[in-house]
């Protein structure tokens, strides 16, 4: 090593979730149960600090390598659960990558591909959804302080007129006396009874769509998330997903570095 050369040290299970293994929390649940070796020692504290060149981590006794870094963008269909598994049985984005995993376990000495979702979409609503392995970029596409502009298509039980939509924009006070707004609001098309909204939002709060809506007392009937940043949903058939393109992934990186320089 170089004369002053600064070595970064990072917690062990932030370096075992940034290998692509799992999420960070899971990784701290592994370690705490004694599970995760560094350098050939079991460690159960995960803020064991670790340098992330030239050590060898291991789960019950296999070493894990870096995994290859995986981006895809799926359908949700309205329905699904956004999480790992459900005690009632109900199904949830991971039944439709089924396949996907499948075919990454026969190709690897290890466990099958981890993904974790970008954010969620409730079981109500659908579009949209981005699932990858690097932890690390999937925090800074969900996090409300990077202010990356998410598209709503919004069908809602009232025919709303110039008025409505600016108060989108203005602000709402929520039942729990949160003012939530949209960055930008219009009128798509209107019906008899109800209307098609376009939202887009920059702010990242838990259902902030349908908590307007419920301050508001107005009705949502259905919620679709048609683009994130640059990236739009376009023809992906529902229940279907896909990697992101080079080209893709570039336009997402383009707009995050935007938001946060």
């Amino acid at each position: 090593m170089r004369e002053n050369e600064v070595i970064r040290r990072v917690g062990l299970a932030r370096v075992l979730s940034k290998l692509g293994y799992c999420s960070r929390s899971r990784a701290a649940e592994t370690i705490r149960a004694g599970r995760v070796s560094l350098n050939g020692k079991i460690k159960k504290d995960p803020e064991t600090p670790v340098s992330e060149a030239q050590n060898h981590i291991a789960v019950d006794g296999k070493i894990i390598e870096p995994q290859p870094k995986i981006y895809l963008m799926m359908n949700k269909p309205r329905g699904v659960l956004t999480t790992a598994s459900d005690e009632k049985g109900r199904e949830t984005v991971y039944t439709l990558l089924s396949d996907f995993c499948r075919n990454k376990s026969s190709t690897t000495t290890q466990s099958p591909a981890w993904l974790a979702p970008v954010g969620r979409l409730d079981k109500a609503s659908e579009g949209l959804l981005l699932l990858t392995n690097d932890s690390e970029w999937a925090a800074l596409v969900a996090a409300p302080q990077t202010h990356l502009e998410k598209t709503y298509h919004v069908q809602v039980g009232t025919v709303a007129d110039e008025e409505f939509v600016h108060k989108l924009v203005r602000g709402v006070r929520t039942k729990d006396e949160d003012m939530l707004r949209a960055k930008q609001a219009r009128l798509l098309r209107a019906g008899q009874k109800n209307c098609w909204l376009e939202i887009i939002l920059d702010e990242g709060k838990n259902r902030q769509i349908r908590r307007m809506m419920e301050g508001i007392a107005i009705e949502v009937l259905r919620l679709i998330r048609v683009a994130i940043g640059p990236l739009k949903l376009g023809d992906l058939a529902k229940g279907k997903y896909r990697a992101l393109t080079p080209e893709e992934k570039r336009m997402l990186d383009c707009a995050l570095r935007e938001k946060t320089s």
